[in-house]
């Protein structure tokens, strides 16, 4: 009868633990601040226009994070401009920053007002911009990490 408790103990005790071990890394990593460096257009089309979204992230962490998805969310000005999700895999060193790059395929019949006003506009003068999402890292237990980010910026091309 005592290995029969024995054993309830040691199995409530593994559950305890792996309960314990799931909420940890929720309050020990803090989440990366990410900046939206860059809003350039890569692509026009008869339909379509393409846009490069670059980013800057610092990770506040004295450990690397191992970022594997990437959602993302971007106001320019106030309006919608790109959202979604993508399979990123990059390592944020520990202390330090690192960039990765999105590119956005903008269906023009359904967001022309938008790009409008922003090929007439961005290039011109800077834009507030408003950027939320979150990160899917490469920790073992680690819930998503979420981030936002407001600032300014001024729309680029690259068009030859």
């Amino acid at each position: 009868m005592t290995k029969i408790r024995f054993k309830y103990f040691q199995v409530a005790l593994l559950a305890l633990l792996l309960s314990a071990c799931a909420s940890v890394p929720d309050n020990l990593i803090d989440s990366p601040h990410v900046r939206l460096s860059n809003v350039q257009v890569v692509g026009l089309g008869f339909d379509s226009q393409t846009f490069l979204l670059s980013f800057d992230v610092a990770n506040p962490n004295p450990f690397p994070l191992p970022i594997r998805h990437v959602g993302y969310g971007v106001r320019l000005d106030g309006r919608r401009f790109a959202s979604g999700e993508t399979a990123s895999e990059f390592t944020v060193p520990a202390n330090g920053t690192t960039s990765f790059a999105i590119s956005v395929d903008l269906d023009l019949l359904q967001t022309a007002p938008q790009l409008l006003w922003l090929a007439r506009d961005g290039s011109r003068r800077d834009v507030s911009y408003e950027l939320e999402g979150q990160f899917a890292v490469g920790i073992p237990l680690t819930p998503q990490i979420n981030y936002r980010d407001t600032g300014n910026i001024r729309l680029s091309a690259s068009l030859h």
